[in-house]
This record gives C-alpha cells, sequence and structure tokens, in this order.
C-alpha cells in the first residue's frame, strides 16, 4: 500500500519521469527510492518532484513507488514454505521491478539504460542497502547515492518469521492460504500490521517491516556482499545530515525537556541491546558527551540524546558502508546547514537534504520550514552538481566545490555541505570511534 498525500490505494506501482526530451540522446537516468521507514510514502510526494533536477543536469529523473508495511515486507516463507516462496522482500521485489522497467524503456524518454543511478533517502537508502546485496539487481544500476540510509537494517530470517507470527496472530482467524489471503480487506491487514508494530517497536527496534536476508533474493548481508568486493566496481557516494535525530523528536514524549536523570535512563535503558560493550550508563554519558564536545557539539541533555540516535541509526552505518567500498571507489557527504531560526529544535535534521537535492529550496510550502535564507540558493546549486556529477562519471566534485577526495579509512574524507561548503576530514571521528568500540 502507498501513501501520497491523504490518498491510499492497493494500485500503486507507478512511476514518475521527468526528460529534457524524448529524442535518442542517451542522458544519465537517476532513479529515486523513496523513504518512509518502509510504512509510508510515495514516488509523487511535491518534494520529490525531478524537472528541476532534469533540467538543470539535462538527465532524466525517475521516482518509483513500491509496496509498503505489510503487503511490502512481511515475510511468509520462513514458516509457511515453499507455498509462500515468493512472499518475501516483495517492496524489493517492486522496486527490481520498476528498474527492470528502466531498462527496457528508459531509451524512449531519453535516457541511457546502461547509465543508472538509484538514489535514496531513509528507507529509500536502506532499500539501496539490501539491493547491493541482492545479485538480481545489481545489474540494473551503474552508481548508488546512499542518503541516509546504508546497509544495515534487514531483518535475519528468524526476526522475519517472528514478525509473521506477530501478524498472523493479531489477523486472527485460521491459517490463512495464499488465496484466502489475498482475499482479505486491506483494512484488515493494515490494522494487524498497525498492532505488530505497537507490539514490537521500541527504542532499539525502530522498524518491524523491514528487508530481509532470506538466502534466496538476499543470499547474505550486504555489508558482507560489499566487504567481499561484490560492487568494488560501482561507485557509491553516501551521507547523512548531522542531526538526523531530530525529525523525530516531536514524536517522542519528553525529550525536549530531559534532564540528566532522564538521560541516564535511556541510556540505562538501550544500551544493552545496541551497545554491548559500553560501560555503564553514567560513564556512557560522560564519554559520549567528551565525544559531542570534541567536535564543538553542544552537550546538553538533549544534544547529547539526539546526537547519540544520531550516530546510532546513521552516521555509524553509513560509515561502515562507507569502509565495506574501500576497495571500490566511495565518496561521503555530511549535510549541515539548518534553518536560521531552528537551530536548536530542527538543526539539520533527517530529510532536510532532499530539497536541496531536487533543487525545491524555494517552493512556498518549504518556506515555513527553510525560510528564505539565500544560502539555501546556493548551497542547493552545488549539491545538484554534485549529484549530476555522480551520475555522469562517478565523481560528485566540480568546480564549485573544494577537492572532494574518495573516502578511505587512513582519512575519511569527507565534503561538509553547509553555509560554506568544505572538505574535512573524519568529521564525526569522536562518536564514530566509541561505536566502534562498543559495538
Amino acid at each position: 500500500m502507498n501513501a501520497g498525500g491523504n490518498r491510499q490505494s492497493e494500485n500503486c506501482l507507478h512511476l514518475n519521469v521527468w526528460t529534457p526530451g524524448l529524442d535518442g540522446a542517451k542522458r544519465p537516468v537517476l532513479v529515486w527510492i523513496h523513504g518512509g521507514a518502509f510504512l509510508i510514502g510515495a514516488g509523487s510526494t511535491p518534494v520529490y518532484e525531478g524537472q528541476d533536477l532534469a533540467r538543470r543536469g539535462d538527465l532524466v529523473v525517475v521516482t518509483l513507488n513500491y509496496r509498503l508495511g505489510a503487503l511490502g515486507f512481511l515475510h511468509l516463507n520462513g514458516i509457511w514454505g515453499e507455498d509462500f516462496h515468493d512472499a518475501c522482500n516483495a517492496g524489493i521485489r517492486d522496486q527490481i521491478a520498476a528498474l527492470e522497467w528502466v531498462r527496457d524503456n528508459i531509451d524512449r524518454f531519453g535516457g541511457d539504460p546502461d547509465n543508472v543511478t538509484v538514489f535514496g533517502q531513509s528507507a529509500g537508502a536502506m532499500s539501496i542497502g539490501a539491493l547491493l546485496g541482492a545479485p538480481r539487481a545489481r545489474k540494473l544500476f551503474r552508481r548508488a547515492i546512499c542518503q541516509s540510509g546504508a546497509a544495515h537494517h534487514l531483518l535475519t530470517q528468524e526476526q522475519a518469521d517472528r514478525v509473521a507470527e506477530v501478524f498472523l496472530r493479531e489477523l486472527g482467524g485460521p491459517p490463512p492460504t495464499p488465496d484466502a489471503l489475498a482475499r482479505i480487506p486491506a483494512s484488515r491487514l493494515v490494522k494487524a500490521q498497525g498492532a505488530t508494530h505497537r507490539e514490537l517497536a521500541d527504542r532499539e527496534q525502530l522498524m518491524v517491516f523491514l528487508p530481509v536476508v532470506d538466502g534466496e533474493l538476499i543470499p547474505e548481508p550486504p555489508l558482507d556482499a560489499v566487504e567481499s568486493g561484490a560492487i568494488a566496481d560501482l561507485p557509491i557516494l553516501v551521507g547523512t545530515t548531522l542531526d538526523e535525530w531530530k525529525l523525530f523528536t516531536p514524536m517522542d514524549a519528553g525529550i525536549t525537556g530531559i534532564g540528566e536523570r532522564g538521560l541516564a535512563e535511556r541510556f540505562g535503558e538501550i544500551l544493552p541491546a545496541v551497545a554491548p560493550r559500553a560501560p555503564g550508563p553514567a560513564a556512557a554519558i560522560r564519554r559520549y558527551r567528551r565525544a559531542v564536545q570534541a567536535r564543538g557539539g553542544d552537550t546538553s541533555p538533549f544534544e547529547v540524546w539526539c546526537s547519540f540516535q544520531s550516530t546510532r541509526v546513521f552516521h555509524y552505518p553509513a560509515a561502515l558502508l562507507a569502509e565495506a567500498q574501500c576497495r571500490g571507489s566511495v565518496y561521503s557527504y555530511l549535510f549541515t546547514w539548518h534553518p536560521p531560526a531552528l537551530r536548536r529544535p530542527v538543526g539539520a535534521c533527517h530529510a532536510l537534504e532532499i530539497p536541496f537535492v531536487f533543487g525545491l529550496t524555494n517552493r512556498p510550502f518549504l518556506r515555513p520550514f527553510l525560510g528564505l535564507a539565500p544560502s539555501a540558493g546556493r548551497l542547493s546549486r552545488r549539491m545538484q552538481r554534485a549529484w549530476i556529477s555522480f551520475a555522469r562519471t562517478g565523481n560528485p566534485g566540480h568546480e564549485r566545490l573544494p577537492e572532494w577526495k574518495p573516502y578511505d579509512t587512513a582519512t575519511r574524507a569527507t565534503m561538509v555541505f553547509g553555509r560554506d561548503c568544505h572538505a574535512e576530514s573524519a568529521p564525526l571521528e569522536p562518536e564514530r570511534k566509541l561505536w566502534e568500540k562498543w559495538s
């Protein structure tokens, strides 16, 4: 099921194409995979409008839909066997089908089927991480851009079976056959999906319906495939925003006024599950606060918790993907621009870079959030040129940026996109080192 605005429909497998011309120009193709925690979102969302990016880069932009939630990421093959062989990773299979459509048809829209770059944000980038682990998918694109998502967010078959068991219990009735499942109203499936998410999601496991390492479509953890050199010839651009977690704080009761006691309770609750080698809460907070302070960050309880979650969910997985791809070609970025009047509550939060990439920072519907800062337009144009250059050549550097060197574990070269763009070595190194030591 796909949601665009207030509309929902099971008839969701559509895609959108923006092109400068219906000719034989063989332009580079950028295929966008949207985010939304694998539960919501659509390729038709206004902030993904590809007209400006296609025009500015003389390339073809495609946005796609895929099945979400239980319809896309409920995995029944593990508990019900061969009859449900294809009832696994349906949302990823949808993305592959869209890429196959691009391969077979994009030349009619002035695109080059042999020069396709997938790019996505959040669950879209995590989907790309899954595609990197799927041999069937890897031959369908030449390059990949992962924005605030990497190759970590997949379930094991055991975890997927647990989600399926809870979902079927919430669905009620006798164990359904494939035909019986197809006749169940979507509203009933969505209700069971919500109940399953409420039971299984927590601060450790933020998402429940995820791709799974199924042994067939995705035969091994994608990070293992990358480390083995399976995509050494596939350039990757991977990055995050500085304050990822701040997007989610409005949904976190009590976080705005959190004090030291509340911070200690949160660390004590989550550390055993996500950082088994970390010290106790008090010592962990002291060390994490020093790490934030070492890079010039604010050390209030609110900021420390946001940094901790940003690193755990986004920054550290991105670093591991970049490290795994070092035998090939990989570039790293960090987005630090923040709305001038909203530095503390919003900062450079999750998803803030999207309108910059698509060239939409001047749109009226984004003005209450981005303001009228002229730096936003300048940064947008620089980021667009980087994404365009990467889609054309595999190198995101251009004359409006400082020299952008490939990422390696010695220097961890990173392009920082802020009011002034600059190259930096290991900009989040203190937190990364802690996670490397604790996890």
